[in-house]
């Protein structure tokens, strides 16, 4: 997917950047069209007293958990802080007291015992034949 995007190239971020715009006449005036005329993209809605109030009139500090703005604030940093806090704290700490993953601590440990116990004996560190010889089968020269 991002193979595909990065063909865009540098035009991928005036794509995706759709400022605002007013729409401003550039034609003369005459008594057709009358004057130069300033518009918005969205024409004013005309409310009515009966009508939804937006959450972010009521509070500029909306964080929409609530629609009381004590509630909401509250909410909010309680959200944020098991959210972010409480989960980077524990998710790390149990991370990093989870067992050894593959064994590779213990194989290390015993590696090390195992060469210990062999300088001490005096033998060699590593035999010649990792195998026993004596179980290994091989197949016949005939073939099957």
């Amino acid at each position: 997917m991002l193979t595909r995007i990065s063909r865009f190239g540098l035009t991928l971020p005036r794509l995706l950047y759709n400022p605002p715009a007013r729409l401003v006449s550039q034609s003369k005036a005459n008594s057709a069209t009358g004057s130069t005329a300033v518009t918005e993209l969205h024409p004013e809605v005309q409310h009515s007293g009966h009508g939804e109030v937006s959450p972010y009139v009521k509070n500029p500090e909306y964080h929409g958990f609530s629609s009381d703005p004590v509630e909401d604030e509250w909410n909010m940093k309680v959200g944020f802080f098991f959210g972010i806090s409480v989960a980077l704290v524990i998710g790390g700490t149990f991370i990093h007291y989870l067992p050894d993953h593959g064994m590779r601590q213990w194989a290390r440990r015993e590696a090390e015992h195992l060469i210990r116990q062999r300088e001490a004996d005096g033998g060699p560190l590593i035999e010649e034949n990792y195998y026993d010889t004596n179980k290994i089968i091989l197949p016949t020269a005939g073939g099957q």
